[in-house]
């Protein structure tokens, strides 16, 4: 469960301040599947960002799971962020010198899980992902939708219950694209949250639930069933 009450969040820019979110009231239950869509400068990123921990609020309350973040210290929001949250990006964010095994691996590492526990999940999540006979290549060896799937599965290996995804099909053609949000539905389907930062109405519209961002507000938040 996300909870977000009257969120702000200020940039210095120079001398100026500039407001990115501005009273951003939210409540995203478990499960739910949402777009966020908007144009640039609306604060679609700045929001993910501040849902994903990646940001703290300058004013408001945002609880996760019922727990309050905003004081949390920065190693508290890291154990959350890496229990409950995965992302993937539009860049994929891979490193380029590990597999992709290596690669989806890499979170269970750092959160020190033993090895065997780390490759039995990587053996299961590649095979969910259709990538069991890549597991060996490197980044440089796959195609662009094959290292998003790649991301996915990092993002997912720790089994999160929050799945942010800001233009995850902005590198992709049209079938990888939608390949890529085939499988994200899917998880979502799993029980996985899924938030969906995307510039593609096409994409947006496929989401349970719409929100419109416009000068750091949420301008809009339509149901599936309302008109596109």
């Amino acid at each position: 469960m996300i909870e977000l009450q009257q969120v702000e969040r200020d940039f210095a820019v120079g001398d100026e301040t500039v407001r990115a979110l501005a009273d951003v009231n939210l409540d995203i239950p478990d499960g739910d599947y949402l777009s966020v869509m908007g144009p640039s400068g609306s604060g679609k990123s700045t929001l993910l960002n501040v849902i994903g921990l990646l940001d703290r609020p300058t004013r408001g309350e945002y609880r996760l799971n019922r727990t309050p973040t905003t004081t949390l210290g920065e190693e508290q929001r890291a154990a959350l962020r890496r229990e409950h949250i995965g992302f993937v990006f539009q860049a994929f964010h891979l490193v380029a010198r590990l597999s992709a095994a290596e690669n989806i691996a890499l979170p269970m590492v750092l959160a020190g899980i033993a090895p065997p526990e780390r490759e039995r999940r990587v053996g299961e999540v590649l095979e969910s992902l259709d990538l069991g006979d890549r597991a060996s290549h490197r980044p440089d060896q796959l195609s662009g939708g094959q290292r998003q799937r790649v991301a996915i599965g990092r993002a997912i290996v720790m089994r999160p219950g929050l799945l942010l995804a800001d233009e995850p099909t902005g590198n992709l053609d049209q079938h990888s694209g939608q390949e890529v949000v085939q499988l994200l539905e899917k998880l979502n389907d799993d029980g996985i949250t899924l938030i969906v930062v995307t510039h593609d109405s096409a994409i947006g519209r496929r989401a349970r639930r719409r929100i419109r961002m416009l000068d750091g507000r949420i301008d809009s938040d339509e149901p599936e069933d309302a008109p596109a």
